[in-house]
């Protein structure tokens, strides 16, 4: 009985150690800073797909870094490549149709060269007749040519002002034939654009089978494997932003009162030598744990919020092989303005 008193004397003794010297701690802190413990915490992203399609590639694999705009993975989709394909052959005949349209201008525009020479030609006749019907017309007077003579330079006169007409009426045809050539080429051209739109479109969808990082970071998942059939806007590969290190503490209602987003804050890691800055960045608007009644002063003491500590982004890189996703330690805010403690100045791990 003996033997089994002096090991739970000794755990006793440990366990009461331990507690004493973390009230020790605790209190040792000034009146003006309150702390908590959490975990470190990086901003995840998931990428997705656009469009449905086979996994044919992952060039990444857990625990990889990457760069914006490196390919993660690729899908093949026969479907997409065959929309190019049709788009492009789509826009090789609207072209060809523009082609043909224009050689339709281009006669026109000749059928009206040649009324407007017609025209000419055809007037110029017309007035030779007519000097001829007015000389026929000042010799019949003396009696130097028969009527018929003049009657036959009247007629001629009569026919190059019909061919005068005939010819302009021609080119008013040949007018309108070129107009309509001209609203054929428009749309045509109109057709090419459509078509190239429709390209456009096709290409970038098949672009988007090579999905590709939005932005540095780390492969937290691969959410998917090769072989894969995967929708549209199926996750593919889970990212860690190693730029974007934060630790959530909760404290209780006296506390929270006089902080603000903005405010200077420390972390203190478990088993690292330092003492990293970090900022409010949140400070939540609902408290957590709250007792179902809370009508006592002991009772509005259980009430927590939470509030996020977020390391300078410039830290954060410069230490993104050491802040590793939930590790855990200590978040330190300050309820007023007073000075920080010295054991609790900024002091980053050596490199």
């Amino acid at each position: 009985m003996k033997k089994l008193i002096l090991p739970a004397l000794i755990i006793a003794v440990i366990v009461g150690g331990f507690y004493v010297c973390q009230q020790k701690n605790k209190s040792a802190l000034p009146d003006n800073i309150a702390q908590s413990n959490g975990r470190l915490e990086l901003e995840r992203y998931d990428v997705a797909s656009l469009y449905a399609g086979r996994i044919q590639a992952m060039h990444v694999d857990e625990g990889s870094d990457v760069k914006a705009g490196d390919i993660l993975a690729e899908l093949s989709s026969e479907t997409v490549a065959s929309r190019v394909e049709e788009a492009q052959a789509g826009e090789r005949a609207a072209k060809e149709a523009v082609q043909r349209a224009q050689a339709g201008v281009k006669q026109a525009q000749e059928a009206v060269a040649r009324a407007d020479a017609q025209i000419a030609a055809q007037l110029q006749q017309q007035k030779l007749a007519q000097m001829e019907l007015n000389n026929a017309s000042q010799l019949q007077s003396d009696s130097l040519v028969s009527p018929a003579e003049t009657q036959r330079r009247r007629s001629q006169r009569d026919g190059a002002a019909a061919a005068v007409k005939a010819a302009q009426a021609a080119k008013a045809e040949a007018m309108a034939a070129m107009r309509q050539a001209q609203a054929q080429v428009a749309e045509a051209q109109a057709g090419v654009a459509a078509r190239q739109a429709q390209v456009k479109a096709a290409q970038a969808a098949n672009n988007d089978m090579a999905i590709v990082s939005p932005k540095d970071g780390r492969v937290e998942y691969k959410i998917a494997e090769v072989g894969n059939v995967i929708g549209a806007g199926s996750k593919v590969v889970s990212l860690l932003d190693p730029s974007d290190v934060s630790m959530s503490i909760f404290l209780p209602n006296a506390q929270i009162g006089s902080l603000k987003v903005g405010d200077e804050a420390r972390i203190v890691l478990d088993g690292i030598d330092a003492v990293f800055p970090a900022k409010i960045s949140f400070i939540a608007t609902e408290a957590q744990f709250t007792p179902k009644n809370v009508e006592t002063a002991n009772e509005r003491a259980k009430l927590m919020f939470k509030v996020k500590l977020k390391v300078p982004s410039e830290t954060a890189l410069k230490y993104k092989g050491l802040l590793k996703g939930g590790m855990t330690g200590n978040g330190f805010v300050r309820t007023n303005q007073g000075d920080w403690s010295a054991d609790l100045a900024v002091r980053l791990p050596k490199e």
